[in-house]
């Protein structure tokens, strides 16, 4: 039976460090010159960084939940041009289809995923998968690049069909200053990575490893991403944007993965390695889930600077604080902000919320096929 319960903070006794030797860690690209009569792999060898153990070689699974996530991503399968924009097209060029407001929110929140995909794409395939040791975490992010493939060309198809200026909305990111301060707050996080010199096997390049983990998963998609679900799902409860709004579904229950996944890699980085969460490092993950929910709360009242029926940007930075405080959770940390209530109860039907699996809980997330969603 799947458990939908909230996120628990790992167990002290489950970050034990584990045994180490001294053997020196592999080739970390995979690239290598081949060792010809290498010893087979031993799954005790695996490491989600600074692994020992070949990371060409899939088999022997060491993490079996990375495999899974992998396997419910290819079962998870859509593409944008399934769902018809037609009524929405309809209802963007009616006079008084959609408000000012409503319309002014919408394309700054196109404008910001549209670039944001693209960004998150970039971190995967330049950054995270050079330095991340494992072959199943690998598999999953190669599945996690094409997803985000797709939804980039979800917004390509969202422009195309409401005849959108395309040039205005994927240039959002370095004209509008609220999409701006995010996107180069997440980007300082991972442009070292890319450095060709850059390795990790000191405390101090694991920990810079760990901050871009927590940049780009915990914070863009786990974060930021769920704002801008929530404006455009109230939308489609509405009965307004419906095609965008069942496409921002479809892409929800994509990122819900990811969100698990990069959780799961950094607790699993947090057993291999505890001397890297230190109470300083803990604090300073803490002040960067305090940032982004402030960086969040400014994006709000530029998007919804009078807010409209049932959305406005009060609600949207309370429940960046609700949101704030469950992935601190996620991550065995206090919270950041004090208790706060979900000012959008209905978003645990319309996305994933119960579907933030707890680290520990490694059973398969049960989604259904992407035509099966239906608006209820």
């Amino acid at each position: 039976m799947l458990d939908w319960s909230e996120p628990k903070a790992p167990s002290t006794a489950a970050l034990a460090p584990l045994p180490t030797d001294d053997v020196p860690p592999t080739e970390a690209t995979g690239l290598g010159e081949i060792e010809r009569g290498g010893a087979r792999v031993s799954v005790g060898d695996k490491r989600m960084i600074n692994a020992r153990a070949d990371v060409n070689q899939l088999l022997p699974l060491k993490y079996r939940w990375a495999w899974e996530k992998y396997l419910s991503g290819c079962n998870n399968h859509w593409m944008p041009t399934e769902v018809s924009m037609q009524a929405d097209i309809a209802l963007w060029k009616a006079k008084d289809g959609l408000t000012e407001d409503e319309r002014r929110m919408l394309k700054r929140n196109l404008g910001f995923f549209a670039a944001s995909e693209s960004l998150v794409a970039n971190n995967i395939v330049l950054a995270i998968y050079r330095h991340l040791t494992n072959p199943e975490c690998r598999q999953y992010l190669l599945r996690q690049a094409f997803e985000e493939a797709i939804h980039t060309h979800t917004f390509q198809y969202i422009v195309e069909s409401l005849s959108l200026d395309e040039g205005e909305l994927f240039n959002m990111y370095r004209e509008v200053p609220s999409i701006t301060d995010k996107a180069a707050w997440a980007l300082k996080h991972t442009q070292h990575l890319d450095d060709p010199d850059f390795r990790t096997g000191t405390p101090e390049a694991d920990q810079a490893f760990l901050r871009d983990l927590v940049a780009f998963y915990v914070i863009f998609e786990g974060m930021w991403f769920y704002t801008g679900f929530a404006q455009i799902l109230s939308l489609g409860r509405r009965n307004k944007m419906v095609g965008i709004a069942e496409q921002y579904q479809y892409i929800l229950r994509d990122e819900s993965i990811h969100l698990n996944f990069g959780i799961d890699v950094i607790n699993q980085i947090r057993i291999e390695n505890p001397h890297l969460w230190t109470r300083e490092f803990q604090d300073e993950v803490r002040g960067m889930i305090t940032q982004a929910a402030e960086l969040e709360a400014a994006y709000g009242r530029d998007t919804m600077p009078r807010g409209f029926l049932g959305l406005n940007a009060a609600l949207c930075e309370q429940y960046m604080h609700f949101i704030a405080n469950r992935r601190c959770a996620q991550l065995g940390l206090t919270p950041v902000f004090s208790e706060t209530e979900n000012p959008f109860p209905w978003m645990s039907e319309a996305m994933d919320l119960k579907k933030e699996k707890n680290f520990f809980e490694t059973r398969v997330i049960e989604y259904q096929n992407g035509g099966a969603l239906a608006w209820d």
